[in-house]
């Protein structure tokens, strides 16, 4: 099974600023999804900017459509499952660390 990266999530406790800078730096714009997410458009490969307190690495998303599957190759694989499978306007994905320390997603829309 082979996995691509399809999403990027990236935390900020300085939203709007954040936005802004993004925005004039890069040219990025953005689709608002309430007030603590917007999703990042025109930046390459899709996005998004979650306001956050506590900011950690970008967040790694990759897609498939075979979610429960996929979980089980990356445990067998030797990654820790860090949360579990939950579901989310859009679909459902989970998060693992992989043996070096990364933290990622995968995600499906079913």
């Amino acid at each position: 099974m082979k996995l691509e990266i399809d999403y990027i999530e990236f935390q900020s406790n300085q939203f709007e600023q954040s936005k802004s800078f993004f925005e004039k730096a890069f040219g990025w714009s953005y689709v608002d999804y309430g007030p603590d997410y917007s999703e990042i458009r025109d930046a390459g490969v899709t996005g998004g900017l979650e306001r956050a307190e506590t900011i950690e690495a970008p967040l790694v998303i990759l897609k498939t459509d075979q979610l429960e599957a996929t979980l089980e190759q990356v445990q067998t694989n030797g990654a820790e499952i860090v949360k579990p499978i939950f579901s989310f306007p859009g679909g459902r994905r989970f998060h693992f660390k992989e043996p070096g320390g990364n933290i990622l997603a995968v995600w499906s829309e079913t």
